[in-house]
C-alpha cells in the first residue's frame, strides 16, 4: 500500500522522493509553470512565467532564484531536507547565513566597522527600534525628513521613544519633491538624522544624502525599496534597514547595517527582540529567524554578484528607468509623473492619466489581460505605479511602454 502511494501526485506527503522525482510530482500536483529539459536559468526567457509583476512587495524575484530554490526545495544540497526543515544551528544553515552575510558585504562594501543583522518584523519595527537603540532616554532630540508616506509613519513612531522632530516635510508638495540639503532645519543637538532613501508609494529618491549637522550625529536610512539596487557608501551611515521584500528576498527578513560602537546603549525599556546587540551578540540566531527567506537573500546576492556586481546593476535599473520616464513625458501630457525630475525613482513610477480615473481602471484592466499585473497605485494615492526593482527584465518595461503608447493610441 505503502509503495502504490509513492507513485501518486501527493506521494510526497508520504515519503522523500529522489529530487528529480519530487520535481516531477511538484509540477503535476501545484501546476508549476513546466521547464524545459536542458535549458540553462540563463536561456529560459521571463514571459515563461506568464505575468511581468509589477507589484511594489512583495515583489518579482529572478526567475534563476525560484528555479535553483524550486530545484533544493525538497533535498537541500544532498541533506536529504528542505532548507525549510532544518534547525537554524545546524551545520547547513549555519553555512548558508554565513554565505548570505559574506556576499552582501562584498555587494555594499559593508566596512568592518558594521554589523550586518538579519531580523524579522519588518522595516516598520525598526521606527521603534532605531530611537530606543540610539536614544538615551525618550528626551533626547532626534530630526526626521519626511519625504513621504513611509519617513511619515517613522516620525510618528519615533516620537514615542524620542523627542522628534520633522527637520523638512514634502506633504504640502505632496511628497514630489526632496530639499536642498541646507532647508533641511536640524537641531544641533539631534542624536541622528532620519531619511526614507526612496519612497516606495511617491516614488520620490534621494540621489545623495544629507549630513547631520550634529557633528557626533547619525545618519539613518530606511532604504527598503532601493536595498541593493545601486552602491552605496555605508560608511556614512549609522543604521541603514531594508525589507527584503522588495529587490533581496521574499517578505518576512529585514536586513540591519549597524555601526557597531552604536550597538550596545539601548534604553532599559527596549524589548530584547528590539535591542541591536542581541543579534549582534548571536549573530542573527537569538531565536528561528525566517530560514527561507535568508536562504533566498543568499540566492539573490550570487545572482546580484554574477551580474557584474551593484555598479552594474545600478547601469541596468537606470536604463529601464529611461525608458518608462521618456515614454512619459513623450506622451503630450496623456501620462503624468508629478515627481520633480531630479528625484524620480528608479525603482517606483508613480504616474496618472490626464483623462482621469476610468481611464487609469481600464489602463490597468488591459495591462492586466496582456500579462502586466500589479499596476494599481497605492490606495492612499491612486493612479498607476510600475515597480521596476532589479528582477524586473528590461522586455517587461518595454512591454508596459509599447502597451502605453498602444493604449493613447486607441484612447486619444
Amino acid at each position: 500500500m505503502f509503495a502504490a502511494a509513492t507513485t501518486t501526485p501527493n506521494s510526497l506527503l508520504l515519503h522523500r522522493p529522489s529530487p528529480a522525482a519530487a520535481k516531477v510530482a511538484m509540477d503535476s500536483s501545484l501546476r508549476l509553470p513546466a521547464r524545459a529539459a536542458g535549458i540553462s536559468c540563463a536561456a529560459v526567457a521571463t514571459p515563461e512565467r506568464g505575468v511581468y509583476n509589477f507589484a511594489a512587495g512583495p515583489a518579482t524575484l529572478p526567475l534563476s532564484v525560484l528555479q535553483k530554490a524550486q530545484e533544493e526545495l525538497v533535498d537541500y544540497r544532498g541533506s536529504g531536507m528542505s532548507i525549510m526543515e532544518m534547525s537554524h544551528r545546524g551545520k547547513e544553515f549555519d553555512a548558508a547565513i554565513k554565505k548570505a552575510e559574506a556576499d552582501l558585504r562584498t555587494l555594499l562594501a559593508v566596512p568592518d566597522t558594521h554589523e550586518i543583522l538579519f531580523l524579522q518584523g519588518g522595516a516598520t519595527t525598526q521606527f521603534s527600534a532605531v530611537p530606543l537603540n540610539l536614544c538615551a532616554s525618550p528626551s533626547d532630540p532626534v530630526d526626521f525628513v519626511v519625504s513621504g508616506s513611509w519617513s511619515d509613519k517613522a516620525f510618528k513612531e519615533a516620537k514615542k521613544f524620542s523627542a522628534a522632530s520633522v527637520a523638512w516635510s514634502g506633504k504640502d508638495g505632496k511628497y514630489t519633491s526632496l530639499p536642498p540639503f541646507d532647508a533641511i532645519k536640524q537641531n544641533p543637538e539631534a542624536k541622528f538624522l532620519h531619511i526614507c532613501s526612496n519612497e516606495t508609494i511617491h516614488g520620490v529618491e534621494f540621489k545623495d544624502y544629507p549630513e547631520p549637522k550634529n557633528k557626533s550625529g547619525i545618519l539613518v536610512a530606511d532604504m527598503s525599496s532601493n536595498f541593493c539596487s545601486k552602491p552605496v557608501d555605508v560608511s556614512r551611515f549609522g543604521i541603514i534597514y531594508a525589507g527584503a521584500q522588495k529587490n533581496v528576498g521574499p517578505s518576512g527578513v529585514t536586513i540591519a547595517i549597524v555601526r557597531k560602537d552604536l550597538i550596545g546603549n539601548a534604553q532599559p525599556i527596549t524589548p530584547v527582540m528590539l535591542d541591536y546587540k542581541t543579534h549582534a551578540d548571536n549573530a542573527s540566531l537569538y531565536n528561528t529567524p525566517p530560514c527561507f527567506a535568508i536562504y533566498i537573500c543568499g540566492l539573490v546576492f550570487e545572482d546580484l554578484l554574477a551580474q557584474g556586481g551593484l555598479a552594474e546593476v545600478e547601469k541596468k535599473n537606470a536604463h529601464k528607468a529611461g525608458i518608462l520616464y521618456d515614454a512619459i513625458d513623450g506622451s503630450d501630457g496623456y501620462y503624468i509623473c508629478p515627481v520633480e525630475k531630479s528625484v524620480r525613482s528608479l525603482m517606483n513610477v508613480p504616474f496618472t492619466l490626464a483623462k482621469g480615473g476610468d481611464f487609469e481602471k481600464q489602463f490597468i484592466a488591459e495591462a492586466a489581460k496582456e500579462g502586466m499585473v500589479q499596476l494599481k497605485g497605492h490606495r492612499s494615492v491612486g493612479g498607476v505605479r510600475a515597480s521596476i526593482y532589479n528582477a524586473m527584465p528590461l522586455a517587461g518595461v518595454e512591454k508596459l511602454v509599447a502597451f502605453m503608447k498602444d493604449f493613447q493610441a486607441r484612447n486619444p
